[in-house]
């Protein structure tokens, strides 16, 4: 390690981690390499893909483009840390009922913004799950499956809700 790295202390899927991190390590890399937590993919690694989608306090972020360092004292959740998120199990169901996967390589982080889609818009209709979605970027799909299967689980909720 650099004697410039930083102790940082955060939370990874509910497990407090402390780590020497050098200062321009990216969130992703330090979530697969030290974490071993591959299930956060890294494509673009410039922000734009959508596959290294991650939760910083609750909130969808890009791992690829957000520093470890700025993490300290935050809460993250990878796409791990969602087994047992009841939203995120619906959402398996329905990705794979509905055909909204194919190679994989965009999944978690689909799943992780799908997520955040589902509990923050329950209102939202097709194009309004489009739009929300627009910052995932998918190779095999063509998002039909994967509009439908965040419908699946709108409508569901909203008519287990009424």
């Amino acid at each position: 390690m650099s004697a410039h790295a930083k102790t940082i202390s955060l939370t990874v899927n509910g497990t407090r981690v402390e780590a020497s991190v050098p200062p321009r390590q990216h969130l992703g890399d330090f979530l697969r390499e030290r974490e071993l937590l591959t299930g956060t993919h890294l494509g673009c690694e410039h922000g734009v893909c959508g596959a290294c989608t991650i939760l910083i306090d609750g909130e969808p972020a890009r791992s690829c483009i957000t520093f470890a360092v700025a993490c300290d004292g935050r809460s993250i959740t990878t796409v791990e840390g969602l087994d047992d998120d009841p939203v995120a199990t619906e959402l398996r169901e329905a990705f794979s009922a509905e055909h909204g996967l194919q190679c994989g390589f965009c999944t978690p982080g689909m799943l992780v913004a799908a997520r955040d889609v589902v509990l923050r818009c329950p209102d939202a209709d097709n194009p309004a799950i489009r739009t929300a979605m627009s910052g995932n970027l998918c190779r095999c799909t063509g998002y039909v499956g994967i509009v439908n299967a965040i419908r699946r689980v709108i409508d569901a909720r909203n008519t287990n809700a009424g």
